[in-house]
């Protein structure tokens, strides 16, 4: 029988990577270029395999501009061997992707002992969600939500057998590489370790969480001194740009949104668990990291979190969270108990299972389509300025990823992502541009009819924007571009006037067939309009 077991759990994981690659094959469109957010990493991933350290421009000190630190490594020690840097995100990804799968599909069978209907249900929702769309945009989010399963994973096997000192120390290594990866893994082992507590009491605890303690100070206390050196600052440099010691309840909104969207058909089983008094305690303890991890976004701005990707490293928590709830639940609803108990209300509760499992696919199939992206321009403008790379040019831009990436240009990110200079001195200065005399200038400008600017970070994005137009104005920097679908929503385009190629980058930059990202549709250079 155990022999059966294992063989029916080898041909099911087979079958589940095979329905995943054709998913992948015939729903995800990989012919896309990086995402923004995506291409900045994909920059320090570039430099760190070519030798030049973590940095964002060659030459110069390094910025933790990267926050998927230990994938931003992996990635370039892969690149090393002579693969191109976007291969190796998309085969790290989606590498990814697949044992998180097979992760969470034998959670359920070894750990969880539950039957073949919930262990693939849970795998197939995971497998044909967002994960693979991220993988298409070049982000790291698979890898980061691998190793969160893989931490959520092990924690459940430390409450199945809390004496393991291999399982003790498997959870606390597992819980800092978590952090290593993302810094936000720090907050989630925390609140994984406090589940932890909750279920075993401090005592059946207390060699878990002195396991923890020790590896976090020993380990994680010996990169962060290191990082704080090699750096400069304790905290990756988007954190402060992001955050800024304000809350931001947009964020929270958001982060609510994108967690109740990625789990929503698992989410009911909670709710009689609450209401249950034997149950209420265990549903609270694997409550804890749900509500912890949805909750810290307040903590930094919504920009760049494309597709919900900051919440979506949850969903495996909540997959493999739902079952040893459910299963208990037979034990607390004495009818459900005896309706199964019946013939004709078995075959019944068979349908029902089944009409629940294809519906719960599809409306994860659905959540799923509407993460979209198209082709940009910036990919473009890119190639073309590429040609410009060697002779030491530098493009002050807002729009830090596509741009600087494939143009290889030293760049001065606008708005401070990838600048220590500017985050720590409240925004880019007119002093600070003529220090770096870029070559070219370029913003996104948003005067859309409707929008308000009267955030602290709307003021902020208004200040940089006037910074840069003045510049150019001063300098006496010529208008190359306006590129939008609509004249209201633009990226903008300024060349100087005072270097050899000036007039022949100007004359490439107003023949590039500039596509809107937001659409894919091609743009119109309201420049030329407006010249006319």
């Amino acid at each position: 029988m155990a022999f059966r077991n294992v063989f029916v759990d080898i041909v099911i994981s087979f079958l589940l990577i095979l329905t995943t690659v054709f998913f992948a094959q015939y729903f995800v469109d990989f012919s896309i270029t990086p995402f923004e957010d995506a291409a900045m990493l994909m920059r320090y991933a570039s430099h760190f395999s070519e030798g030049h350290g973590i940095v964002w421009n060659i030459g110069e000190a390094p910025v933790d501009g990267a926050t998927d630190f230990l994938f931003m490594v992996v990635v370039g020690l892969l690149a090393r061997a002579g693969f191109s840097v976007e291969s190796v995100v998309r085969a790290v990804g989606f590498s990814a992707h697949l044992m998180t799968i097979l992760v969470i599909y034998m959670t359920f069978r070894r750990i969880h002992g539950s039957g073949i209907y919930s262990a693939t249900l849970s795998s197939l929702y995971f497998a044909i969600g967002p994960g693979l769309f991220f993988v298409a945009a070049y982000f790291g989010t698979p890898f980061f939500t691998l190793a969160v399963c893989m931490t959520w994973m092990q924690a459940m096997t430390v409450i199945a057998q809390p004496d393991s000192a291999v399982k003790r120390v498997a959870f606390s290594v597992l819980s800092l590489l978590m952090g290593l990866i993302r810094p936000e893994g720090v907050f989630l082992a925390a609140f994984m370790l406090l589940s932890l507590i909750t279920i075993l009491g401090f005592e059946k605890s207390k060699p878990t969480v002195l396991a923890f303690l020790l590896i976090y100070a020993l380990l994680g206390g010996a990169y962060f001194f290191w990082r704080w050196h090699y750096f400069g600052y304790p905290l990756p440099n988007p954190f402060y740009k992001k955050g800024g010691g304000l809350l931001y309840p947009q964020s929270l909104q958001d982060s609510v949104k994108y967690v109740r969207r990625l789990c929503l058909p698992f989410m009911p089983v909670f709710l009689p668990g609450i209401c249950c008094k034997e149950m209420c305690k265990k549903t609270i303890a694997l409550l804890i990291p749900i509500i912890g991890f949805t909750s810290i976004w307040i903590l930094l701005s919504k920009e760049m979190n494309f597709g919900g990707r900051f919440q979506y490293p949850i969903l495996p928590v909540v997959l493999l969270a739902w079952y040893p709830l459910a299963k208990e639940l037979p034990l607390e609803f004495v009818l459900f108990k005896r309706l199964r108990s019946k013939a004709g209300m078995r075959r019944l509760l068979v349908l029902i299972a089944f009409v629940l499992f294809m519906g719960i696919l599809h409306y994860q199939y659905r959540c799923s389509q509407r993460i979209t992206y198209h082709k940009d321009g910036r990919y473009n403008m890119a190639m073309i300025l590429q040609e410009y790379h060697k002779k030491g040019y530098t493009i002050a831009t807002t729009e830090a990823g596509l741009l600087p990436l494939y143009s290889q240009w030293r760049a001065v990110d606008a708005w401070g992502l990838n600048d220590q200079w500017i985050t720590h001195n409240q925004g880019i200065t007119e002093e600070y541009l003529l220090k770096n005399s870029p070559q070219i200038l370029m913003w996104h400008e948003d005067r859309s009819p409707g929008i308000s600017h009267e955030t602290p970070r709307d003021l902020e994005w208004l200040k940089m924007l006037e910074t840069l137009r003045n510049y150019a104005h001063k300098h006496h920097y010529e208008l190359a571009a306006s590129f939008g679908e609509l004249s209201q929503k633009t990226h903008i385009y300024y060349v100087s006037k005072n270097f050899p190629d000036s007039q022949e980058i100007i004359k490439k930059i107003r023949s590039v067939d500039y596509f809107w990202y937001q659409s894919g549709r091609k743009s119109t250079n309201f420049a030329l309009n407006r010249q006319k």
